[in-house]
Order: structure tokens, then C-alpha cells, then sequence
């Protein structure tokens, strides 16, 4: 089905994935991408990636964030109208501060995981700054 070199590129990706979502650099997975809970660190501490190497590199995470926020926001929505009793404002006002957590929390995780994809496009398409580590 894969061939040998398809099956490498998976596994690349996947650990490339892994390492950010565990908020590692997708390079080397030592260095941390957060300087602290959403500020994305300007290059990698350990093997000097750069993270963002031009304006709107994070448009991706925020198109994620929102549309999983807006999943989740729909998901909620009916589970308050099916599933409890609550009135109109109440559910507004619960169902509001609820997805403002969601997409807060959401957040961080989005704009690692973008990290990895944009780090694994460069592998792929075999930029000359980028160099996969095991």
C-alpha cells in the first residue's frame, strides 16, 4: 500500500506531531515552543528552528482554534437544549463562559500542532533549514 519511503515520511510526521503536542520542538524534541502559556517562542533553545519565520506563520492555529471551538460550541449548544432544563439566559450565559475555556485552553495546542505541520511541510517539500532528528 506505502511504500518505504512513504511509510518513513508517517512516521516522521507522527513523531513530529507527538513532540508538539507535548510542546517540544518538532525538530529535535528537546526544546520547549512556549515561552509561557500561548507566546510561541521565536526559535527552538536547543537546535535553533526557527518557530515563526514570517508574519501570519500561526494563521493556521487560529483557523483550527476556531473551528474546533465552533464544533465544540455546536456540541454544547444541543447538549444544553436536549439535555437539561436550563432557561434561555441561563444556558447563554453557561454555554458562553464554557466555550470561552474551550477555545482558551484549545489555544496552545493548536498553535503547536501548527508548528508541526508547518515543520513537516519544510521536511517534505526538503528546505534546506530543516533537518529531522530521531
Amino acid at each position: 500500500m506505502f511504500t518505504p519511503e512513504e511509510r518513513e515520511a508517517l512516521r516522521w510526521r507522527r513523531r513530529f506531531v507527538r513532540r508538539a503536542l507535548a510542546k517540544r520542538c518538532p525538530q529535535c524534541g528537546r526544546g520547549e515552543l512556549f515561552a509561557s502559556f500561548a507566546r510561541l517562542r521565536p526559535r527552538c533553545e536547543e537546535c535553533g528552528l526557527l518557530f515563526r519565520r514570517e508574519a501570519g506563520a500561526q494563521t493556521g492555529a487560529m483557523y483550527l482554534t476556531a473551528t474546533v471551538t465552533e464544533l465544540f460550541a455546536a456540541a454544547l449548544a444541543l447538549a444544553l437544549f436536549f439535555l437539561t432544563d436550563l432557561g434561555t439566559a441561563q444556558a447563554l450565559v453557561l454555554g458562553v463562559v464554557v466555550v470561552l475555556v474551550f477555545s482558551y485552553a484549545v489555544l496552545p495546542r493548536a498553535m503547536a500542532l501548527w508548528t508541526a505541520v508547518e515543520y513537516s511541510t519544510d521536511v517534505s517539500n526538503r528546505e534546506p533549514w530543516v533537518a529531522p532528528r530521531p
